[in-house]
């Protein structure tokens, strides 16, 4: 009976943060399509429901209504399990996230490398789904991503070597109370060429403009999901927006202090303590997912040469150089990087 209730609540908290999940990226599309449509003088989604608020759920239905065609050269089983590969790893990696005080599905010591893993596997569904196909633009398009996910995480995996060694734990919880005492504890001032990298590697990461050369569209047709139609095709799309909200919220408990306030410490405390931290966070998680969709309106696409200098050249030497420094101020105990 008690492993029964067990199973049943961890269920529940399994569904708490699954079916929102779902809910807010099928609404961040609707956000993106009307945000861009905004800077580009234009209405965006009106037509279904009020304002077009319903567009994400006619999308969905399209999506689940249409037939997975696989190409007849196509490698079925690998055609099919790519974008698996793509989405499991990004609803797990959910599971070690506080979302506050209380609320962690999986409290592991472990965090940061448990969402490094996870997230790593993500290459794998990319270059599957490219040669799957057995089609020129898809392997191209995967050969591209693969290379600029590889170059990129180097430089995400050594931004975040900087905050655990400030932080002194891999546990998010911890990094996160470690930030305690407002917004001028947060480790986005003693680590902010780290922060930088981090935000603009997270953009490389999950194929957004300017970093989009996978699916340039004037190139490649689509990238590598360019062959997948129906259900399939969605779960790429899931995927993609549940990786920039998992970079936003990331970007928040790493360098922004999570679910705490930013008036801790001051006269406003007193004011605020009211909001619960799930509100600071989702707060936070919103202005960064703003700053992907802001940044997709703005910028051109860049060259693919450009966007290997950029990772291999310019952001590894800089990441390198901020931890050795980093390091030198901690074993002298220079605050605010030493904190006893």
């Amino acid at each position: 009976m008690q492993a029964l209730y067990i199973f049943f609540n961890i269920v529940t908290d399994i569904l708490i943060i699954v079916i929102p999940l779902f809910l807010i990226v099928a609404y961040v599309t609707y956000a993106e399509r009307k945000i861009i449509g905004f800077m580009q003088s234009r209405m965006g989604p009106s037509r279904v429901g009020p304002s077009g608020i319903l567009q994400p759920i006619a999308d969905i239905l399209k999506l689940v209504s249409k037939e997975i065609i696989i190409p007849s050269s196509a490698n079925k089983g690998l055609f099919l399990t790519a974008p698996m590969l793509m989405l499991i790893p990004s609803l797990l990696v959910w599971s070690v996230i506080p979302f506050s005080e209380k609320f962690v599905l999986a409290n592991i010591n472990a965090g940061v490398l448990f969402i490094l893993a996870l997230t790593s596997l993500s290459v794998y569904g990319v270059i599957i789904a490219g040669w799957a196909s057995n089609s020129k633009y898809a392997f191209l398009g995967s050969m591209r991503s693969a290379a600029q996910i590889i170059a990129y995480e180097i430089a995400m995996g050594f931004a975040l070597v900087g905050v655990l060694m400030v932080a002194g734990s891999l546990n998010l919880q911890e990094i996160i109370i470690g930030q305690s005492g407002g917004i001028f504890n947060w480790y986005w001032i003693p680590l902010f060429p780290l922060f930088l990298i981090y935000l603009i590697a997270g953009i490389a990461e999950t194929n957004r403009a300017p970093f989009d050369v996978s699916e340039g569209e004037t190139e490649l047709v689509a990238g590598f999901h360019v062959e997948y139609s129906g259900m399939a095709f969605a779960m790429f799309f899931l995927a993609e927006y549940m990786n920039i909200i998992l970079i936003s919220v990331l970007v928040s408990i790493m360098f922004f202090g999570g679910w705490l306030s930013p008036f801790e410490s001051t006269w406003f405390e007193a004011i605020t303590n009211w909001i619960p931290g799930f509100v600071w966070l989702s707060l936070k998680t919103i202005m960064f997912v703003f700053i992907f969709l802001w940044l997709r309106a703005t910028l051109p696409r860049y060259r693919y040469d450009q966007i290997m200098r950029l990772g291999w050249k310019v952001f590894l030497p800089i990441t390198l150089f901020w931890i050795f420094f980093e390091g030198f101020m901690i074993y002298y105990e220079i605050n605010p990087w030493f904190s006893s």
